[in-house]
């Protein structure tokens, strides 16, 4: 059986933020933009622990995969078999900002 994958309030609003931005321009491709970052993050409930750690912090179950431009941090809960979806941020924005990282 594979983890659990589910987003984090900061998570979702970061995708709702890039859909919105792109949508003016061409709503279609925010839409498929946003579904293709969403399937990259849920694709992480069969292999968790494919991406790297973030190099900015030194916890071992803080990790990233990088889809395009950006980076999807995410935290394995190894206990309660979950992945937690912390941000999709963008490379150009610098650090990821996490709210609470052990």
């Amino acid at each position: 059986m594979g983890f659990k994958v589910f987003l984090s309030g900061a998570a979702l609003s970061d995708l709702e933020a890039i859909v919105s931005y792109i949508a003016p321009h061409d709503p279609q491709a925010a839409t498929r933009f946003g579904t293709n970052l969403l399937n990259e993050a849920m694709a992480l409930k069969t292999f968790p622990e494919r991406g790297r750690s973030v190099p900015e912090f030194s916890s071992a179950d803080l990790r990233e995969i990088v889809f395009l431009s950006y980076r999807i941090v995410y935290r394995i809960q190894r206990g309660s078999k979950a992945v937690e979806i912390l941000r999709f941020w963008h490379a150009a924005r610098g650090f990821p900002e996490l709210e609470q990282v052990d």
